[in-house]
C-alpha cells in the first residue's frame, strides 16, 4: 500500500507527510536535522512540525531551550481520522438542509478518475434501494476489487439487491445480494448503467474511468422500463453460494 498517498488522503499536506515519516524513521530530531532529511526549507519544516503537533500526530520535549520531537504512536492517526469523522457528522445535518435547498430536478452530476467511480457506488450505498444493472463487465472488481469488496459488504449488510445483466461465458462473481441473467456473449461494453430510485448511474471504464449521474424521475423510469424489457429476455442462471 502506497503511504504517502494514504496520508494524503486524510488530509496531510505534502511537507507534513515528508516531516512525519522522517519522524517516525528517525525518532527523536531536533527540527534542523528534519530539515536536513527532507529538504524542506527551514521555515517551511518548522511549520510542518508545528500543524503536526497541533495534530497530535508529533510531540516534543526540551533539552534546555531546544525542542526535539518525534512522532507519536501510529495508533494514533487512527484517532485523528476518528476525530475528523465525528466533526463532520456533527455539520452534515445543516449541510444536508442546505444542500437539498439548492438542489435542482434533473440535475447531472459529472465524476472523474476511481474516486469518481467511488463516489457514485457510496450514493448507491447511502441512498438504500435496490439497483438495477446492464452492461456491467466485472470492471469494478477487475480495476477496484479491495472497494469492491467493501461495497458488497455495504450492500449485503443493508439488504440491497442487485440485478446485472452480464455477457454468457463472463466468469460473474456471486454475492447474496446480487442476482444475474446473461445475455448474448457478442454484447461486450466499457459502460454499465446503474438505476436506482430516480437515479441512473452511467460509468465509463475507460484507462481513466468516468462516471455520470443523472437525477430524473421520468429518466430513470424510462430506463428501468428498457431494464425489465431486457431483464425479461435474458438467460436465467442459478445463483452460486459465495
Amino acid at each position: 500500500m502506497d503511504i504517502k498517498a494514504t496520508l494524503g488522503r486524510i488530509g496531510l499536506t505534502e511537507n507534513e507527510i515528508k516531516v512525519y515519516l522522517c519522524l517516525v524513521d528517525y525518532g527523536l530530531s531536533k527540527a534542523g536535522k528534519v530539515a536536513k532529511i527532507t529538504e524542506i526549507q527551514r521555515s517551511s519544516c518548522y511549520m510542518a512540525i508545528n500543524s503536526l503537533v497541533h495534530k497530535g500526530l508529533v510531540s516534543y520535549h526540551l533539552e534546555g531551550i531546544v525542542k526535539h520531537f518525534q512522532a507519536t504512536s501510529p495508533h494514533r492517526l487512527l484517532e485523528y481520522v476518528d476525530e475528523q469523522r465525528e466533526s463532520i457528522k456533527q455539520i452534515v445535518p445543516d449541510l444536508g438542509k442546505r444542500h437539498k435547498l439548492g438542489k435542482k430536478e434533473g440535475q447531472v452530476r459529472l465524476f472523474k478518475g476511481k474516486r469518481g467511480v467511488e463516489a457514485v457506488f457510496m450514493d448507491i450505498i447511502r441512498t438504500g434501494v435496490d439497483n438495477d444493472v446492464f452492461g456491467d463487465d466485472g470492471q469494478l472488481r477487475k480495476n477496484m476489487p479491495i472497494f469492491c469488496e467493501k461495497f458488497v459488504r455495504d450492500q449485503n449488510r443493508l439488504g440491497i439487491t442487485t440485478r446485472l445483466l452480464s455477457r454468457v461465458g463472463r466468469d460473474v462473481s456471486y454475492s447474496k445480494g446480487s442476482i444475474y441473467r446473461l445475455v448474448d456473449k457478442d454484447v461486450v461494453s466499457p459502460v454499465a448503467t446503474n438505476i436506482y430510485k430516480d437515479k441512473i448511474a452511467i460509468i465509463v471504464w475507460t484507462d481513466e474511468p468516468e462516471a455520470i449521474i443523472i437525477e430524473n424521475e421520468a429518466a430513470a423510469r424510462a430506463y428501468k422500463a428498457y431494464f425489465e424489457f431486457m431483464w425479461k429476455h435474458a438467460m436465467p442462471v442459478k445463483k452460486k453460494s459465495k
